[in-house]
This record gives C-alpha cells, sequence and structure tokens, in this order.
C-alpha cells in the first residue's frame, strides 16, 4: 500500500503564524530588507503630510520594487498580486497588501531620491569589503522606450499633413461663409471638426518645433567633431611633415531632415539600431561597472545611438562619487567611446584610458599574445601612449576585463531580471527608473557576494 502524507486545508493553525519562518535564513528577500533597513529614508519620509489615512512606509514599498525588479516582475500590478501569492513579497510587505495606485505613485514620486540611495548601497558594499574602485568598464546598451516606433512623425510627413490640414480648414471656413447658399452634409458641425484640426495642427507644430531644436544641437555637435577632426588633421601634418592618408571628412551639413523623426507617445525616446531586428524606439542606457565586484557604480541615459558623448558625463558622475568608495584609476571601453578628446578628459580627470581605437582582429597569431610591442617614439600624443598601453601584455590583460564585466551585467539584466522596457516614459523618468534597476542589481548581486 502506498504511502502518502496526509492533506489537511482546513484545520487551522494551533500558534498564530510568524513571517519570519516562511523564507529561508539565505533568501534575496531577507537580503533586500536587511539592506533597506540601514538606507537613510528620511528625505522620502518628509514627504508624507500625515493628514490622511496611514500610508504604506516607505521601506515596504521600496522594499517591494527593488526586489519586483531584482526578480523581474516590474509591473505595479503585478507586484500588488504578488504580496498575495508570493511568499517572498508577503514577507518584504510584512503581511500587507499595497494596491498598484500606490505603488505607482511611489515609483513617479521617489525617482530623484534614488539617486541618493543608489550611492548609499554603494557604501554599504564598501563597508562590507564588497567594493573599492579601482578599474571601471563602461558600456551601454539599448532597452526599449514604452512606446511604438510606428507612432514616429517624420518632419517631412508632418510638412504634408500640416499643408493638408490648413487647406481643410481654409475649405471649411469658405463653406462655413456660403452656408446660405448651400447646405451643409447631414451631420456635420463646422465648429467642430475646425476644432479638432486646429488642435491637430498645434500638436504638428510643436512636434516641428521639437525636431528644429534637436537638429539645432545636432549641427552643434556635428561641427565640433569635424572641427576636432580637422584640427587632429594638421596637427599630425605639422608632426609629421606628411599629409595624412584619405580623403578629409566632409563638412555637415546643416537643418532639419525630412527623415528627421519624433515618436507622438513618448518625445524623448530615439529610433535607434536594434541587433538583430532592424530599429527600435529606445533609449541608450549606460553603466560603469567596477571590474572586480561586477557592482555597477555610475549609470547614464543617452538619447543617441552612438557612445561617443557618453564618457565625459560618465567622469562626471564618477567623480561626485563618495572618496571612501576609493579612486578610479582605470577606464575601459570599447571602440565606439573612442576619440582624441575623451582620451584627453580621461587624462585631465586622473583616469588612465584604456579605449579601443579599433576593431581587434578575430584570430591573431598565437606569438602576439607574448610579445611586446617596439618602444614608443617620442615625442608621442596622449592618444599614441594610450594605443601603446594597449599593445603591452600588461594593457591587454587589463582591457580583457572589459567583455566580461559589462557585458555579463547587461546580459543578466535583460535574460535573468527580464528588464528590456521601460515602464515609464520622459528622459527624467526613464533615468530615475534606470537607476532603480541598478539599485535592484547592485543588492542582488551584493547578496551573491556576501555569500
Amino acid at each position: 500500500m502506498v504511502n502518502f502524507r496526509p492533506i489537511d486545508r482546513a484545520t487551522p493553525f494551533l500558534f498564530p503564524p510568524s513571517v519570519e519562518d516562511w523564507l529561508p535564513k539565505d533568501h534575496l528577500a531577507r537580503f533586500v530588507v536587511d539592506i533597506i533597513d540601514q538606507l537613510d529614508l528620511s528625505s522620502l519620509s518628509r514627504q508624507y503630510r500625515g493628514t490622511v489615512s496611514a500610508a504604506y512606509h516607505p521601506t515596504v514599498m521600496l522594499g517591494l520594487l527593488v526586489y519586483g525588479y531584482a526578480t523581474g516582475v516590474y509591473s505595479s500590478r503585478r507586484i500588488e498580486a504578488a504580496t498575495r501569492d508570493s511568499i517572498a513579497f508577503r514577507y518584504i510587505a510584512a503581511n500587507e497588501q499595497p494596491d498598484h495606485d500606490s505603488l505607482c505613485t511611489f515609483r513617479r514620486r521617489f525617482l530623484k531620491e534614488i539617486e541618493v540611495l543608489f550611492v548609499q548601497v554603494l557604501c554599504i558594499a564598501r563597508q562590507m569589503k564588497l567594493l573599492k574602485l579601482g578599474t571601471i568598464a563602461l558600456d551601454g546598451t539599448k532597452v526599449h522606450a514604452n512606446a511604438s516606433r510606428h507612432s514616429a512623425l517624420s518632419y517631412g510627413h508632418a510638412q504634408k499633413i500640416e499643408a493638408q490640414l490648413e487647406a481643410e480648414v481654409k475649405e471649411m471656413l469658405a463653406r462655413a461663409e456660403a452656408a446660405d447658399q448651400e447646405p451643409l452634409p447631414k451631420g456635420l458641425s463646422l465648429p467642430k471638426e475646425l476644432a479638432l484640426r486646429e488642435a491637430r495642427l498645434a500638436a504638428i507644430r510643436q512636434a516641428k518645433a521639437q525636431l528644429e531644436a534637436r537638429a539645432a544641437e545636432r549641427d552643434a555637435r556635428e561641427k565640433a567633431d569635424f572641427e576636432a577632426k580637422m584640427t587632429a588633421r594638421d596637427e599630425k601634418t605639422t608632426r609629421t611633415g606628411k599629409k595624412p592618408r584619405g580623403k578629409p571628412p566632409p563638412p555637415p551639413s546643416p537643418g532639419v531632415r525630412p527623415s528627421d523623426q519624433i515618436n507622438l507617445t513618448d518625445a524623448d525616446s530615439r529610433i535607434m539600431p536594434a541587433t538583430g531586428k532592424g530599429f527600435e524606439q529606445s533609449y541608450n542606457a549606460q553603466a560603469a561597472v567596477d571590474t572586480e565586484s561586477m557592482l555597477i557604480v555610475a549609470t547614464g541615459m543617452a538619447q543617441v545611438a552612438t557612445d561617443k558623448q557618453q564618457v565625459e558625463p560618465m567622469l562626471e558622475a564618477l567623480a561626485e562619487l563618495p572618496e571612501e568608495l576609493g579612486r578610479v584609476k582605470h577606464l575601459l571601453a570599447d571602440t565606439g567611446y573612442f576619440s582624441a578628446a575623451n582620451v584627453e578628459s580621461c587624462i585631465e580627470a586622473k583616469i588612465e584610458p584604456l579605449l579601443a581605437a579599433g576593431r581587434d582582429k578575430h584570430h591573431p597569431h598565437w606569438e602576439d599574445r607574448f610579445t611586446e610591442p617596439p618602444p614608443l617614439n617620442e615625442p608621442a600624443s596622449a592618444v599614441e601612449r594610450m594605443k601603446h598601453r594597449l599593445k603591452t601584455r600588461q594593457g591587454r590583460k587589463r582591457y580583457g576585463l572589459r567583455k566580461q564585466t559589462v557585458e555579463p551585467v547587461f546580459g543578466i539584466i535583460k535574460s535573468v531580471m527580464r528588464f528590456r522596457q521601460f515602464l515609464l516614459r520622459g528622459l527624467v523618468a526613464v533615468q530615475g527608473e534606470w537607476k532603480l534597476v541598478t539599485l535592484a542589481w547592485n543588492i542582488k548581486r551584493m547578496a551573491a557576494l556576501a555569500g
């Protein structure tokens, strides 16, 4: 006879249950609660007025969001359901069930404060001897915006729609004047139709103004890049006495292009190339990762697909970190970040740059890994010195840490934590949500490092 365990769902507990008994001692939810209990949340608590019904404590709300992002549960409705269905979420919520409106409001309301909490978590990691800054790997990844690329409007199409709407408005005004001689179609309300087209015209003109402003920023950026390239060519000609090989870079063409687009759902997002998927409406999320601990120590958000302009903002973010975390000595980045200006910026910040100046061969000769390059000819520029360091055995070994540091972090965030699209819209909100994602990653990584 088979011996089964008895099934009993009706007998009540003999003693009151305790949430402390629900989870294993080494569960991630316990670690999240322990870390958040050490944070200074006074900047959040002070913003509660206390004049309405009792609010959920910030430690509970933040804990639910952090654990949700760490485990791939982002929707406020799913988190609300999890506080009933999941033991881990019930433990963090202390057996409370915050509604999805409260969770959504908390997330939007305190995005700015998460920046301070992010640094506090890094300081806790330092106290736990899990983090000491030294070598940092920088990279970016495209994250889908909460908008479809099919909601984009190009400047050329906007001009066509604007002309069409203006013609319709003139036609309707003429029909209104001649209404006594020619009756209007049944059911047509000219005031309603005119108001609808005026609203559409206002939206189209606003979109065109934003595209023109973006074009002006792009013109200034491209002009600066062109001048920097020409200056570098002139300096090389003066130094070597030889004309640089290849054609000089063409000057940029200013003005708005008919293909320039703006998204009507999230105007701050941009069309960016997606690996193997053509183009998607995205943001370019940046992260600086410590090579020893794989903790993210600084973040950024770009509205362009290229990474070349992201070095200086990241250097500023690294400079603002507390001194107790240590000093960044080396910055590793792929060829997308390389430029002479970025190399100079790193040197001015007293950080040794190792920015790939080009793509390496896939199958180099085996002797290349065991040989040193010939001595550098003096005088040499900062870029030439960096290129020489990258050819040395020590430089190649250090640069090799880049790929095995930052790319696995992005892979885990997208595949394990399943964060592939922002929930919020707008650059400021997206920056805060990315900070929340990386905060959740850091706490999850600290739990793994602490064992």
